[in-house]
C-alpha cells in the first residue's frame, strides 16, 4: 500500500518530520501553536514563572540558575532577560563543543564580557570525540557526545553547585512540529530528554563506548545524568524559556545582538539563506544534511518554516529558497570530517548510504538525489 509524503500547507514541514501531526486544514502543529500562542492569555504562563523565580531567587547574591549558552542567540537572550528583566542571578554554562568556528568564539567572548559570569565545561575530549564518532555510527547524528553533554553536564554542574534551576530556550518540539506533550508543562525530565532529543539512543551509544578497554566510568562522568532520586532530593527543575512567552528567533536574535555582542557571518552558508544562527560548530552543518537524506528535508526548510510562521515570507518564497539550499552536501567540510572521524571517504559516504532513505532518495553520480518535489505530494 502506497504511502502519501506531503508538506504542510501553510509553512513546509513534512509530512517524514518525527513526532509531527496535522490537522484537518492540512497545517503542522507548528503552524498551530503559531496561531494558538497569538491569541492565548500568557499571564497565568508568566504566573508560573514568577512563581518559579522566586522560590529560587537568591538571598545572599549567589547563583539561582542556570542558563546553557553558546554565545547563540537564544541562549543569550534566555541569560539577558532573566538578569535584566527579572532581577536573576544566572550562571551561564558552556559545554565546548569539537570543532568550534571562530565566529562562534568570538561570540561567546562578546556574550561573557557583557556581563555574565560563566563556566566554559570541557569534557573530556577522548570521550567526547568517540561518542560523537559512535553518534554519527549508531544514530546518523554527527555531535551525538556534544548533545548528551549539554544537558549531563550542564546538570552535573548545576547539582554540584546547588543551583537547583536550568532554564534552556525553546522546545523545539512545539515550536517546530513534533510531540505536543509537553504543550502545556512548565517543566521536563530527564526521561523527556533521553526519549526525544537524544532520539531513544543515549544507552546504545553510551553501551558502545562501555565497550572500549581504555575507557573508566570516572572518565565518562560528564556524559552521565544524576539519577531521579538525586534531582528529586536537590529539587531540581528543567524548564523551556518557550513555554512562558512568545517565542521569536529574530526577536532573541536583535536583543542579542544589541546587549550581548551576537555578530553573524559575513558571508552566507550553503544550506540555508539565513547567517545569525548555528554558527558554533563545524559539525552542525552534517547534522542538518544528514536530517536531510533521513527525512527530505534540511535546514532551509527548517529556517524558512520559522520565518513563514512569523510573518515575514510567503509560502512560495520559502519553496524557493529550500530548493536553493536544502540539498547541500558538505563538500567544503569533508576533508575536515574524514581527519575528525578518523574515516576514509569510503567509510565517511556509507555511514550517509545507510541513513539516506531509499523511498525520498536516489544515487545519481555518486550523490543522493532527491525523487520528490519539495511542497508536491509524493507517494512511496
Amino acid at each position: 500500500m502506497s504511502k502519501k509524503i506531503f508538506w504542510c500547507q501553510n509553512c513546509l514541514n513534512m509530512s517524514t518530520r518525527p513526532r509531527i501531526s496535522f490537522d484537518t486544514r492540512g497545517w503542522c502543529n507548528a503552524c498551530q501553536w503559531m496561531e494558538e500562542k497569538k491569541v492565548m492569555d500568557w499571564n497565568p504562563r508568566q504566573q508560573e514563572l514568577q512563581d518559579l523565580l522566586e522560590k529560587n531567587r537568591s538571598k545572599d547574591g549567589s547563583f539561582d540558575c542556570i542558563v546553557p549558552v553558546s554565545g547563540g542567540k537564544d541562549g543569550s537572550y534566555v541569560a539577558y532577560t532573566l538578569k535584566h528583566k527579572y532581577g536573576m542571578n544566572p550562571l551561564a554554562i558552556t559545554v565546548r563543543p569539537a570543532l568550534s568556528l571562530e565566529i562562534g568564539d568570538r561570540n561567546l567572548i562578546n556574550f561573557i564580557n557583557s556581563g555574565f559570569n560563566h563556566i566554559h565545561i570541557s569534557a573530556n575530549p577522548k570521550i567526547l570525540d568517540r561518542l560523537n564518532k559512535y553518534g554519527f555510527i549508531e544514530k546518523g547524528f554527527p555531535y551525538y557526545g556534544w548533545l548528551i553533554a549539554i544537558m549531563s553536564a550542564v546538570i552535573r554542574t548545576a547539582a554540584n553547585f546547588k543551583i537547583p534551576l536550568l532554564f534552556y530556550g525553546e522546545d523545539g518540539e512545539i515550536e517546530y512540529g513534533g510531540s505536543t506533550e509537553s504543550k502545556n508543562k512548565a517543566l521536563y525530565d530527564i526521561s523527556y530528554m533521553k526519549r526525544v532529543y537524544f532520539e531513544g539512543g543515549y544507552e546504545k551509544v553510551f553501551d558502545r563506548i562501555k565497550e572500549d578497554d581504555d575507557i573508566t566510568e570516572a572518565d565518562l562522568s560528564f556524559f552521565k545524568f544524576p539519577d531521579e532520586s538525586e534531582i528529586s532530593e536537590k529539587g531540581m527543575s528543567f524548564a523551556h524559556w518557550s513555554y512562558f512567552e512568545p517565542w521569536d528567533s529574530y526577536r532573541n536574535y536583535v536583543v542579542a545582538k544589541e546587549h550581548c555582542g551576537l555578530t553573524e557571518k559575513d558571508e552566507g552558508n550553503t544550506d540555508t539563506f539565513t547567517n545569525f544562527s548555528q554558527n558554533d560548530q563545524a559539525l552542525y552543518a552534517l547534522h542538518a544534511y544528514l536530517m536531510y537524506l533521513k527525512f527530505g528535508f534540511g535546514r532551509a526548510t527548517q529556517d524558512a518554516g520559522i520565518e513563514i510562521r512569523r510573518g515575514s515570507m510567503t509560502r512560495d518564497q520559502a519553496l524557493n529558497l529550500v530548493k536553493m539550499y536544502d540539498n547541500s552536501y558538505p563538500y567544503d567540510l569533508i576533508d575536515t570530517y574524514l581527519d575528525y572521524y578518523q574515516m576514509s571517504r569510503g567509510e565517511f559516504d556509507g555511514i550517509l548510504d545507510k541513513y539516506a532513505n531509499k523511498d525520498l532518495f536516489e544515487k545519481v553520480d555518486g550523490v543522493w538525489q532527491p525523487k520528490f518535489v519539495p511542497g508536491e505530494d509524493f507517494y512511496i
